[in-house]
């Protein structure tokens, strides 16, 4: 009697663990929620990371790609990600300052001299560092990847600047980039990105703040008369994820998955670069603005005005931090 009820109990365990075995059966799904088109920089890179994930990785991992803030605006991603709704995102570093304050050191003016610097500052020791900053509030950053630097549009021409005096601008949810416009005696106005261009074209804004790659797409040309090159900030984003989605996943998968997102944000950076470039052509070849170039002198003056903000934010950051950054410019 009892090795009967064995048997019978032994094939019902067995039973129920292959009918549990397969409703649990199929890939790791990863959901990549970003809130701009597939052709940009961004959208390119997230598009990479699904095909070589789909390529080198079968069924064993899906990466489904939500462009356009599909899924979640950058607002609300983070928040999403920590409840499990998404597992990776990549917002601008100027949405990551109610999780940490250290990021706060990519909105800092005139840090960088050009991308190469960035990218000698985010691929060392001290950038690689600031992907961790964020661990404290269950997030862990993955890699950089680039937009490009910032360029000044304006309603009239920006020269000098007390040119920007009382003009009213268009900023992220920044608090070092609303110190940086009233620091040439500028409004700034936080606003989403989304309503930028109707603000413009209304005149309810004077100018905005943003990449050559931005400025086309968004055709923010069309309506801003004078365009000043200044290259005084750096539009980046972060490739985010929960730390419980990520060390939950086993170790060798981990490193796999790295390697391909690694790979796919250097092709998003190479596409960044090539864009800017051509897009600032396209501008320029639109004759819709005046593109204004700074002399020396002139950037010099831009420098020193805005310069004084990194002192404010200097306890925040850390001055090590921004030395180091600082000290990117030159190359070894």
């Amino acid at each position: 009697m009892f090795k009967k009820v064995s048997k019978a109990f032994l094939a019902t365990a067995v039973t129920m663990a292959l009918v549990a075995g397969s409703a649990v059966a199929g890939p790791i799904v990863i959901k990549f929620s970003h809130v701009v088109a597939e052709n940009t920089p961004k959208g390119l890179a997230a598009n990479k990371f699904r095909d070589l994930v789909k390529e080198k990785l079968g069924d064993k991992v899906v990466v489904e790609v939500y462009p356009s803030s599909q899924l979640f605006g950058d607002d609300k991603v983070l928040q999403a990600m920590l409840l499990g709704d998404v597992q990776m995102a990549a917002p601008a570093l100027s949405k990551f300052s109610r999780y940490t304050k250290q990021l706060q050191i990519f909105d800092l003016p005139f840090l960088f001299k050009d991308m190469e610097a960035v990218d000698r500052f985010q691929q060392g020791a001290d950038g690689q560092k600031l992907l961790n900053s964020l661990s404290k509030k269950g997030l862990i950053g993955l890699g950089y990847i680039h937009n490009g630097l910032k360029q000044l549009s304006a309603s009239k021409p920006l020269r000098v600047p007390a040119d920007a005096n009382g003009l009213k601008f268009r900023i992220m949810a920044s608090d070092v980039l609303a110190k940086q416009f009233e620091a040439v005696d500028a409004v700034p106005l936080k606003k989403p990105f989304s309503e930028v261009f109707i603000l413009l074209q209304t005149k309810a804004i004077d100018g905005q703040e943003n990449t050559w790659s931005n400025i086309y797409s968004q055709k923010y040309y069309e309506i801003q008369p004078y365009i000043t090159e200044s290259n005084h900030g750096l539009l980046d984003y972060m490739v985010v994820t929960s730390a419980k989605f990520w060390n939950g996943l086993p170790e060798d998968l981990r490193t796999e998955l790295k390697t391909l997102l690694d790979e796919a944000i250097a092709y998003g950076n190479k596409a960044a670069y090539e864009k800017s470039v051509n897009d600032k052509q396209r501008v320029i070849d639109s004759k819709r603005t005046e593109l204004i170039e700074l002399t020396p002198e002139e950037r010099a003056q831009w420098v020193e005005v805005m310069k004084p903000v990194w002192k404010k934010f200097e306890k925040q950051i850390g001055k090590d931090i921004i030395d180091a950054a600082y000290n990117a410019n030159q190359a070894n």
